[in-house]
């Protein structure tokens, strides 16, 4: 499962999310108060998380394992501002995602995050809508 998701992020092709998400996925986010629930919401929100970290800088810097789950370090560079973060990863038997918790420091990288992923989030709301 978790070679599934390195693919991803390596390629950036979105179109595989579909594919690694579990049905019921459930998403916490550093800016979201609730979980996001199910593999549509879940996906969009992915997506705007990968629009906005996966850029050339990012990189996965650690990885802490067990059974049916990962803990990766990140760190990236957006705007010239710093970010540091961990994905929690949990997947079922099926190898498909069905928890993914993201934390990121410092303030100034959250807020900067928040900003650029509600203005995606509300660009694929609206194309959603016509």
């Amino acid at each position: 499962m978790l070679a599934n998701w390195h693919e991803m992020i390596k390629t950036r092709d979105i179109n595989m999310l579909p594919k690694i998400l579990a049905d019921n996925v459930v998403l916490h986010s550093p800016i979201i108060h609730r979980p996001v629930e199910g593999k549509k919401m879940v996906g969009m929100y992915l997506t705007a998380a990968l629009h906005t970290f996966a850029n050339k800088a990012f990189t996965y810097d650690r990885e802490f394992l067990c059974e049916n789950g990962a803990v990766l370090e990140f760190s990236t560079e957006i705007d010239g501002i710093f970010v540091n973060g961990i994905d929690m990863i949990t997947w079922n038997d099926s190898g498909e995602i069905i928890d993914f918790k993201v934390m990121v420091r410092p303030l100034k990288a959250i807020n900067l995050i928040n900003e650029r992923m509600t203005a995606l989030l509300e660009q694929y709301k609206a194309q959603q809508q016509v």
